[in-house]
Order: C-alpha cells, then sequence, then structure tokens
C-alpha cells in the first residue's frame, strides 16, 4: 500500500484561514492572507518551518537551471485554465469544471499544474475559471490563498464575468485571456506562460523559458510524443531542426497551417507528425497583446486561432519537446489509466505524488488517519481519514473519508471518498441510516469510478457483468464508458443490484 504524503492533513471547511496551512511532504506552509480587494487576490508571504529568511526553499528544493535573466520569480505570469474546451469527463464534470476533478486519493487535478509553478520558482499566477467552477474557486481560494513566494508573488483566481463591454462569457482561451489582459499587465512580465490546468505532468518550466529566450521566438510551443490516447481533435506539429515549428494541423480534415518561411527551414523527417501540442505556450508579453487586440480581436481560442494565426503571419514559432510522462485527462479512459498508474512504482506513471525534490502541493484538511481493521490491501493508494474494516482492496485508489463495510471488495477502480463524516444513525428516527455514504458491506467493485458522496448498498455488484463497453442508465446514477463504470456523484444504488 502506497500511504498518503507524510505531510499531509486536511481541514475542515470551516477552519479559520489563519489556521490553513498548505500540504507540502517536508513541512507544513504557513499562511497569513491579506484581505482580498475588488478580484479574489491573495498575496502574502509562505514560509517553511524553518528560519524566517527563507521562501519556499529549504534542502529539498529542486535543482533549478542556470539563473534565468530576468529570474522568471519576477518577470514571467502563469496563466492557468480551469476548464477543458474539449473535455470528455463527463460525468465526472457535470458538477465539477475539470481542473477540481480528484486524482490519487488527495489533490485535484489543477494542484500538479500549479505546483509545476511553484517548484519552477514562478510566482505569479492567475487561475481562470467559468464552467461549474464553484468547487474548484473554493479550492484555490483555500489551499492557495496566501500561497506565494518572493517578490510579491500571488495565486490570484479570477473567474468568468460579464462587462459594459463584453455582456457574454468567456468564449475560449483567447477571448478570456483577452478580456483579462487589463489585469494580467498589472505587472511588467516579459511573457506569459499558458497552461491548460487539467493535465498530469511534471516540468520545470524554467527550462522552457529558457529555451524560449536563447531561440528569441514570439512563442514556444510544449509538444510531446508519449501521449496514448490519440483523436482527432489534437494539434499535429510538424517541427523542424532548429526546433521551428514549420506546421500546424488542427486535425484531421483541416489544411495544415504552415510557416512562410518553410522552404527554408531543414526539417527533421523524423519528427514528422510524430508530436502533439500540449496546449502549453510561452508568449512574449508584446506579442500577446498585438495577437489578441490588433491582428485577432475576435480569436476565441489559441490553439486553432491564435497560434495558427502567428505562424501564418511569420512569427518565430518554436518548439521545446517534452518527453516525461504526460497525461491530458481528456477522456474517463485517460483519467481511469493515469489513476491505476499512480499505484505503480514505474517510470511509465507519474511520480510527483512521492517526488521530494518536486513535489506536489495541495489543500491540508487535518483528517484523522485511516483506520484499518482486518482489511487486505495491495498496490493501492489510500487517502486521509477512511475506516476500512474487514474489507479486500487490491489496484485501487480511495479518496478521502472512504468507507468499506465487511468483506467488500475493491478491485481496479477509483472511489473518490466523501465531503462529509456521515452519522450511521438517522438522528430523525433514531434508527440506522438506510444506505450510507460509502461502500456498503460485502459489495464488489471492479473497473469502476464511483464518484464522492456516492451510496452503495449492500451486496451490490459493479462489475460490468455484460462487458459493456458504451452505455448505462444515468436516471439511475451510473453510465459505462470505454467499459469502465462511472458511478454518478452522490448516486444512491440500492442493496442487491448488479450493474
Amino acid at each position: 500500500m502506497h500511504p498518503s504524503s507524510a505531510a499531509i492533513s486536511h481541514f475542515s471547511p470551516d477552519t479559520p484561514m489563519a489556521m490553513q496551512q498548505l500540504s507540502h511532504p517536508t513541512g507544513s506552509l504557513n499562511i497569513r492572507s491579506k484581505l482580498p480587494c475588488y478580484r479574489r487576490r491573495f498575496s502574502s508571504k509562505v514560509l517553511f518551518n524553518v528560519p524566517s529568511t527563507s521562501f519556499i526553499t529549504n534542502s529539498y528544493q529542486p535543482e533549478y537551471p542556470a539563473s534565468l535573466s530576468p529570474p522568471a520569480n519576477q518577470s514571467v505570469a502563469a496563466i492557468v485554465f480551469g476548464d477543458a474546451p474539449h473535455s470528455r469527463l463527463y460525468p465526472l464534470t457535470k458538477r465539477r469544471s475539470d481542473g477540481a476533478i480528484p486524482i490519487a486519493g488527495n489533490y485535484r487535478l489543477i494542484d500538479g499544474v500549479v505546483s509545476n509553478c511553484i517548484n519552477s520558482n514562478i510566482t505569479k499566477i492567475y487561475a481562470l475559471t467559468q464552467k461549474n467552477s464553484t468547487s474548484l474557486n473554493s479550492h484555490i481560494i483555500r489551499a492557495y490563498s496566501g500561497a506565494c513566494l518572493a517578490n510579491n508573488g500571488f495565486v490570484e483566481m479570477i473567474a468568468a464575468y460579464q462587462s459594459v463591454d463584453d455582456k457574454g462569457w468567456f468564449q475560449g482561451t483567447a477571448d478570456a485571456v483577452r478580456r483579462c489582459l487589463g489585469v494580467l499587465e498589472e505587472y511588467p512580465v516579459a511573457e506569459f506562460l499558458v497552461l491548460p490546468g487539467h493535465h498530469l505532468y511534471k516540468m520545470d518550466y524554467q527550462k522552457l523559458i529558457e529555451a524560449h529566450r536563447e531561440n528569441n521566438a514570439d512563442i514556444t510551443l510544449a509538444v510531446s510524443s508519449s501521449m496514448r490516447y490519440k483523436d482527432s481533435s489534437y494539434v499535429n506539429v510538424r517541427v523542424g531542426r532548429e526546433n521551428q515549428v514549420v506546421e500546424f494541423r488542427k486535425c484531421q480534415g483541416k489544411t495544415p497551417i504552415q510557416s512562410k518561411d518553410e522552404k527554408s527551414i531543414m526539417v527533421n523527417d523524423d519528427a514528422h507528425d510524430n508530436f502533439q501540442s500540449m496546449g502549453i505556450y510561452v508568449i512574449n508579453r508584446v506579442a500577446m497583446i498585438k495577437l489578441l487586440r490588433q491582428y485577432f480581436p475576435k480569436a476565441n481560442h489559441f490553439r486553432s486561432d491564435v497560434i495558427p494565426g502567428a505562424i501564418s503571419l511569420g512569427m518565430k514559432v518554436q518548439a521545446y519537446k517534452f518527453d516525461g510522462y504526460w497525461e491530458d485527462m481528456r477522456s474517463i479512459e485517460s483519467y481511469y489509466h493515469a489513476n491505476m498508474e499512480s499505484t505503480k512504482t514505474t517510470n511509465m506513471a507519474y511520480n510527483s505524488f512521492y517526488d521530494r525534490d518536486f513535489p506536489l502541493y495541495t489543500l491540508p484538511r487535518y483528517l484523522p488517519p485511516t483506520i484499518v481493521t482486518d482489511a487486505a490491501i495491495r498496490n493501492s493508494i489510500i487517502g486521509d481519514g477512511c475506516i476500512l474494516s474487514n474489507c479486500s482492496i487490491k489496484n485501487s485508489i480511495l479518496g478521502l473519508r472512504t468507507r468499506v463495510g465487511d468483506k467488500a471488495i475493491i478491485e481496479d477502480s477509483v472511489v473518490m471518498g466523501s465531503d462529509i463524516y456521515q452519522s450511521l444513525i438517522d438522528d430523525s428516527k433514531g434508527t440506522a441510516v438506510t444506505i450510507p455514504i460509502g461502500i456498503g458491506e460485502g459489495s464488489h467493485i471492479r473497473k469502476a469510478i464511483v464518484d464522492k458522496n456516492s451510496r452503495i448498498g449492500k451486496n451490490v455488484m459493479i462489475v460490468n457483468k455484460d462487458n459493456v463497453q458504451e452505455g448505462g442508465n444515468e436516471a439511475n446514477g451510473y453510465i459505462i464508458t470505454a467499459g469502465i463504470v462511472v458511478i454518478l456523484k452522490g448516486a444512491v444504488i440500492e442493496d442487491g443490484n448488479v450493474l
């Protein structure tokens, strides 16, 4: 069994802000939040429990590349999007945005991207949210309010809004950045780092920024060849020998966007069509403003409008080749497999859950430790505050406050847990709760995702007995996609049901 990170302890929603601490594997981070201004701005110093002269740094700080000039924490602003424009994560996104989806027991997807920024010494972070954003906004505010570095660093949430000039909601990533430029221009940064908030990977952004500056690029794209779940909506990138982007294929059946200088660029044939855009962009400040306000004032998306437009204009667009683990989390299948891989200690898995040199930060909740009574647990991750009776758990993820009854079996599954501890006695009637939150006695769950606050009765079989690949019945609390049974958030599965 892989325990949750040793220092991870979580507080309840009503814990005073002054007592909250950001989770870190090597110690706690004291948070002293300033009062917000007209936006949800939280800016303060965050210190380890080490001498007060240290900011987010100690003996476990990652080794950064040669110092950037100017340094990233003063010259780069990260823009993190909480929503995925082409997500197929429904029904997990029925009541939450993509970045708020739980991962590996204790975390949310957006934690990986924000942690990459913190570990890369990027201290000005804007999180743009819109769709089903309540839980994500709450998580960002509570987890990162005051989670800042030196030089007036901050994590700031900018929720979608309407104004006198803009009556509608954000129409896409580029539209959102354009409408927020007034806020983003407050600091004289040299580059903007645009990041999807729902991807899972570990990247030192300083290396990306260093490559961008060395090449004197207007835009640098992070590209990868390691993606497993490809489809026609991905962007294929053709790269020259000097890493210049010479072709940008938006999707199948569309004419590829080519650089004006393609004929003069030596193309590496081995790289042809082997790279996918990760949706990660470093864009010079001046280029960003010109592209969004002058050249393409009606563009909605970076991927389909701004980046192809910049290439067609002859701007210098470079590729940064990333060869590490990367999962887009675009589908239920990719989300499921990323969770399953987190239970393994292989080179194919995302390893920041246990990396002391490049740690993953999240919201501490100060839950009690998990209690295990006569349970058999193998190759699994167990989140904080779980109550496990005489059960069997294999190759699975159990999230916060998961309750598993006697003789229950959970295999190859993700159980997200619960937002509360539910009493097993109905106070109004003085009798036992019929189907409490959790996994009931004698139930068997295999290759499934059980969303939060679900109530699985006794002797329930969630095993996809008919080997259905796509189907299900949302009205009865579940769907099946790619052969994976997904139990909806808050669903009730009655005793003895077989799915």
